[in-house]
């Protein structure tokens, strides 16, 4: 089992200070998340413009990224990716600041937008970890970087909720401005620079890519069997309070704490799947995917026709630790497929992938529910994985054909 000691004394303090950038950073972006609706329904007019924005404030920041991501991550492997990670860390310290003085719905969803374009933090700070370690343990770093924006998100979210109940919206903004401020400048006189010694250490990545061809990883297939998987989860995502109160009559704590468990769930999972495949071929990582597909499928079709809410908090925490062996896993196969001096490019566009992706599926679950009703939200979900494993069987059918093939050659 991989613990968090055993990754301190591999990493060493590099990754002490990854992780926490990235648990703090994200914990200061998420003090704010569950909470928009309140300060756009405030702000807006209408509730015709409340419906509209209240959507754009969560998807424009991922359009945001989604656009700029790929650009950031060659700026990357150009300029080096400790410089994209305090340049994304200092645009979220800004457009956080602005946000807290719009008084207007559209200057804040224009704001949001700008903010995931000037962001995408997590790819770039991927992509220095392989360069600064080597590529050692990739599949563990990934996983514990995951576990920070999980375990960030969580916190973050409490802490919001803290100053709100005795500040006003504006202070949540403030507050996680000037904490992006000071991880930004954390970043910068703390991170060491990586060596062109560094760069060249990975086995099989000195300084040239292992082409598709060479490894048998289809990159594309492999960035739309994740970025299907990111969609399906995230239909919920505004759905998921009026679910549990409407469908279980469930008090508002109730739903938080069921909320929470999915992250739960990812946490506690996420650093044994890492430890699970490890050092495994594409193949046999692959053929997880199948499996963990598989799972998502039956887990969400049963969460979907309980009528307890105990049983459905229970499978939720189960989903969540079948996630922890999706994203990390998969990023891992795709960043290990390329050489260290492109790691931010291609972590770049898988970032811009993910974020197209949920929110490709948050307006998915929004069209969905509202046409036909809450009880629509998990058969949803549940044929969307059943879309991710076909796709995933597919891949792996292919892997092992080309498996086959170079075994025969």
């Amino acid at each position: 089992m991989t613990s968090a000691s055993d990754v301190l004394r591999g990493f060493g303090p590099v990754f002490i200070l990854l992780f926490g950038l990235q648990f703090i950073s994200m914990g200061a972006m998420e003090m704010s998340g569950p909470f928009w609706p309140l300060q756009i329904k405030a702000l807006s007019p209408s509730d015709g413009v409340f419906g509209i924005a209240g959507v754009g404030v969560y998807v424009t920041p991922m359009i945001g990224v989604s656009l700029s991501s790929a650009f950031w991550g060659r700026m990357g492997d150009r300029y080096g990716n400790r410089l994209m990670m305090v340049r994304a860390l200092g645009g979220l310290a800004v457009t956080q600041l602005l946000v807290a003085f719009a008084q207007d719905v559209w200057t804040i969803v224009a704001l949001r937008f700008l903010q995931g374009a000037c962001a995408g933090y997590i790819a770039p700070a991927q992509a220095y970890g392989v360069q600064i370690t080597g590529g050692k343990d990739r599949a563990s770093l990934f996983a514990w970087l995951q576990v920070a924006t999980n375990v960030g998100s969580l916190g973050g979210a409490f802490l919001g909720g803290l100053i709100l109940d005795r500040f006003p919206f504006a202070a949540i903004n403030l507050t996680a401005g000037g904490i992006c401020a000071l991880c930004a400048a954390v970043a910068w006189l703390s991170l060491p620079v990586p060596t062109p010694a560094t760069l060249a250490a990975a086995p099989g990545n000195a300084g040239t890519a292992k082409p598709a061809a060479t490894t048998g990883v289809p990159i594309a297939a492999v960035l739309g069997l994740m970025g299907m998987l990111l969609a399906s989860r995230m239909v919920l995502q505004v759905p998921f309070s009026l679910y549990m109160t409407q469908i279980f009559g469930a008090p508002h704590w109730v739903a938080g704490l069921t909320y929470g468990l999915l992250a739960c769930g990812f946490v506690v999972a996420a650093p044994l799947w890492a430890r699970r495949f490890e050092n495994r071929t594409p193949f046999h990582v692959l053929g997880g995917s199948v499996l963990i597909s598989a799972a998502c499928v039956l887990v969400t079709s049963l969460a979907g026709s309980t009528s307890s809410v105990a049983v459905f908090a229970f499978l939720y925490f189960i989903w969540g630790a079948l996630l922890g062996g999706t994203t990390p896993v998969l990023l891992t196969l795709i960043s290990a497929t390329v050489a260290n001096d492109r790691q931010g490019s291609v972590l770049g566009l898988a970032q811009a992938c993910q974020h197209a992706a949920s929110a490709s599926g948050i307006i998915a679950g929004v069209v969905a529910t509202q046409r036909l009703g809450l009880q629509a939200a998990f058969p949803l979900v549940a044929t969307l994985y059943a879309v991710s494993l076909l796709s995933a069987l597919g891949i792996w059918l292919g892997m092992r054909h080309f498996t086959q093939e170079g075994s025969r050659s």
